[in-house]
């Protein structure tokens, strides 16, 4: 046995050998740039605890957060024809595909699911923006017809929440096909009389603001989204003019009414759950799920017959 070899050298580069830590436990604030631990940033719903910036944050997460206990069933989607235009650029349009599903580990760019609220019944839909960027393709139109008709068949609300680029180019006329087909399917709430609220997350653009994501009973976003159908360079560009300070975010479209509200993601679940009781008839929630209160017309009858 060689005492240096087999027991000094290693002991030594123990102490002085450097230890990698995971890449993923420090995410960087966009905005301010404060680095938050990856379980403080989860914990407080990808929003940063320095400057209240809302960075991006998958449908499953976002569902984990809105449904009781985490508890959503999802919603079958029918999957469309595989590369209709046969599509390529630097790579064919499966290959982007398998990358984007291997990188986010879902199906496509929207999530759909049932379950409860503040022990209120909803269907939900969430884009991706991780995704190809949200893009809306035929599987996203899907997704909303699916969304809609499983929201009319429960007699239940529909919650949408948005974020995308725009139409999906390697589907070129067929995406912007689910534009008018998505408003059909939006058409199909209205008729049935159930609420349509959309809550409009970080980008919402393109075909997506076009179409869907502007047709809500209720019009929600979160802070600062940006919120628009050609973006503000491109507009800048064209007119060649400055901006307005804020244009086309948030905070600037509920200014000049284009939105009913700006909440941030930690009061959202709260704020839907009241909104979608009111439009459904529904009393108002008890908070903490105790039982209802008894109604004062009741009260007294009761304690007069408890008494000895």
């Amino acid at each position: 046995m060689n005492w240096i070899t087999n027991y000094v050298r290693p002991r030594i580069n123990s102490i002085f050998s450097r230890r990698e830590m995971p890449e993923n436990l420090w995410t960087k604030c966009d905005e301010c740039g404060t680095m938050l631990f990856h379980r403080e940033l989860s914990d407080a719903l990808n929003v940063c605890t320095g400057c209240g910036h809302h960075m991006g944050i998958t449908p499953r997460a976002r569902f984990e957060a809105l449904f009781d206990g985490g508890v959503f069933a999802e919603v079958s989607v029918p999957k469309p024809i595989d590369d209709p235009l046969k599509f390529r650029d630097q790579k064919k349009y499966p290959e982007r595909l398998r990358a984007a599903q291997k990188s986010t580990g879902e199906t496509e760019a929207m999530l759909v699911a049932e379950g409860e609220i503040g022990r209120t019944p909803i269907v939900a839909a969430a884009q991706d923006f991780s995704f190809m960027g949200g893009s809306m393709g035929m599987y996203v139109g899907n997704a909303i017809v699916a969304a809609c008709e499983r929201a009319v068949a429960l007699k239940r609300p529909l919650i949408l929440f948005s974020a995308a680029g725009g139409a999906r180019m390697q589907e070129g006329i067929l995406s912007l096909m689910q534009m008018p087909r998505s408003t059909v399917a939006v058409q199909m709430l209205k008729e049935a009389g159930l609420p349509y609220i959309v809550v409009l997350t970080h980008p919402t653009t393109g075909g997506v603001t076009a179409s869907y994501a502007m047709l809500g009973d209720i019009q929600i976003a979160e802070p600062n989204a940006l919120i628009c159908f050609a973006g503000p360079r491109v507009i800048e560009q064209t007119i060649r003019e400055k901006l307005p300070e804020g244009f086309q975010r948030a905070e600037y479209l509920l200014d000049h009414g284009m939105l009913d509200r700006v909440t941030p993601r930690a009061q959202l679940r709260d704020e839907l759950i009241a909104i979608t009781r009111m439009l459904m008839g529904l009393p108002p929630a008890v908070a903490g799920d105790l039982p209802a209160p008894d109604s004062p017309e009741k009260a007294p009858a009761e304690k007069a017959a408890v008494q000895p």
